[in-house]
């Protein structure tokens, strides 16, 4: 009898936990829940929190009310000017109403395929309507190195920034995602590029561009090299002169010190300058032993050979 009785409390023990564990359920921070009953939405949004539902016949379904990405595949896109780029986005969005969103869509994964469509489409038709460099600018403009001069005399009117290009694409999707409980918090551009056939052009013209930039500098150096050069060979003509000038004087100066000097010493006995002036034009004409020498009785130089033996 008493196990019996043992045996229809640990009974009646099981029944009361798995009735009391279907009973409730606890809603994190950070999600929300719903409870349906046969797949019919009951009752209100369950906040965090310890909730409660009809046990087996109601079933609780939470959903995330934290911030959740998005990220869409690249598309190849034209822009207004007739130009063709991948373009990259990426968007933030989060779950505003539970119920809403259970109703629409269901899963996180539906409402990313939802998000596909209404994004890919929003930005297609502002991507179309814009032009390239309204797409990668800030808000001072700059000219885009691939513009020709038509392009750039059509660009000169009414402009959009980057942001305010966003913040359309922004604008165009919010209302569609309200429809599903969705609230789209912002979309980004993460990558903007030309397609390959684009990007050889635009590389050609870059590099055309850089030629022609180095070309100037080449010239623009050449034109200083040549003032330098110019400037140093004027430089080294003055020095040079003054130099020589210099050169002049002080050899003037000494020719006029020497002359000076043999002055004085030869103006002391005139008969050995005399005598020693013969000698040296003896030495200049007397080229080699065997050479002849005629010479006038009257001579300097003969009176002096006639006396060199005495």
């Amino acid at each position: 009898m008493k196990s019996c009785f043992s045996a229809i409390a640990v009974l009646l023990f099981i029944v009361v936990w798995v009735v009391g564990a279907n009973s409730c359920f606890v809603v994190s921070e950070g999600q929300k829940a719903i409870v349906t009953r046969f797949g019919a939405p009951v009752g209100e949004v369950r906040e965090p929190g310890l909730n409660f539902k009809t046990p087996f016949i109601e079933e609780a379904f939470f959903f995330d009310t934290r911030i959740l990405k998005w990220d869409g595949a690249p598309n190849q896109i034209t822009t207004k000017e007739k130009r063709f780029i991948w373009v990259d986005c990426t968007a933030r969005w989060r779950i505003k109403d539970p119920l809403l969103f259970y109703k629409s869509v269901g899963t996180v994964s539906s409402a990313q395929s939802k998000l596909d469509d209404i994004i890919d489409s929003v930005v297609r038709d502002c991507i179309s309507a814009n032009y390239l460099v309204d797409l990668v600018r800030s808000e001072d403009y700059k000219k885009d190195p691939t513009m020709d001069s038509s392009e750039e005399a059509e660009l000169s009117g009414s402009r959009k920034t980057r942001e305010q290009i966003l913040e359309e694409m922004l604008n165009n999707s919010k209302g569609s995602v309200l429809t599903y409980g969705i609230e789209l918090i912002d979309i980004q551009i993460k990558r903007i590029n030309y397609i390959d056939k684009v990007l050889e052009k635009v590389y050609d013209r870059m590099i055309s561009e850089r030629n022609k930039v180095a070309a100037q500098y080449r010239s623009e150096g050449e034109g200083q090299k040549a003032e330098i050069l110019g400037e140093m060979e004027k430089e080294l003509r003055k020095i040079n002169s003054e130099a020589r000038m210099k050169s002049a004087e002080i050899i003037g100066k000494a020719d006029a010190e020497a002359a000076r000097i043999y002055s004085e010493a030869y103006s002391k006995d005139p008969e050995f300058y005399a005598f020693y002036r013969s000698l040296e034009s003896l030495e200049k004409t007397a080229v080699s032993k065997n050479s002849k020498l005629v010479i006038s009785t009257d001579s300097d130089l003969y009176k002096y050979l006639k006396n060199a033996k005495q």
